[in-house]
């Protein structure tokens, strides 16, 4: 009985030890699809502020949030339903340009994609959310986790273990949504969490 605690140690020194190496895997092995998927966002995003996401494992369903001035709409279609362009039209947004964000999303395993406001020293900034479910980085025995990628539209600072630091002190480790973020690039940055959004 005594070496159970052991071994649960080893396997979690383990995994943690592993966690950054595969999410920076997964990363550069992807690397087009995800750039392009952050780009075509934006791109989309311009046009109508929007967050979009699967609801299901299997990539079938989406929810879109659709952000006006003074509401926020939430739908939820099946990816090949045809009532999703009349949807999208009505807020500006291209279907063909939905469409091919959903498709290149579910191709990474990527279940949802946001922008987030927020200011440094008095400037607005964006930095574009996604959250990644991979079957690769599943554990058993352990609580669902997302791998969260941050996109930041400039180089941030982080310390020698590769945590995000805060801009202004560059002393203090920089939490979003009260999650560390860890380097993968100078622009992109990644966290653990048991939410995906």
């Amino acid at each position: 009985m005594r070496k159970m605690p052991g071994i649960f140690i080893c396997t979690a020194l383990l995994y943690s030890c592993t966690a950054t190496k595969s999410i920076s895997n997964y990363y550069l092995e992807n690397k087009q699809t995800l750039d392009k998927i952050q780009e075509s966002y934006k791109t989309q995003y311009s046009h109508r502020p929007f967050s979009i996401g699967f609801t299901d494992k299997n990539f079938n369903n989406i929810s879109i949030e659709i952000f006006t001035d003074t509401l926020k709409y939430i739908y939820e279609f099946a990816v090949a339903e045809k009532r999703i362009k009349d949807t999208l039209v009505k807020y500006h947004l291209s279907p063909t340009g939905i469409d091919k964000l959903v498709s290149e999303m579910a191709k990474v395993h990527c279940i949802w994609i946001n922008n987030l406001e927020y200011y440094v020293e008095e400037k607005k900034e964006n930095l574009v959310f996604m959250s990644i479910r991979e079957k690769g980085f599943n554990v058993p025995f352990t609580n669902k986790k997302y791998y969260i990628l941050t996109y930041f539209t400039q180089p941030q600072y982080y310390d020698s273990e590769g945590r995000l630091l805060d801009r202004r002190s560059r002393r203090s480790i920089r939490k979003i949504n009260e999650d560390v973020f860890k380097r993968i690039t100078d622009k992109v940055a990644y966290t653990k969490s048991d939410r995906f959004r």
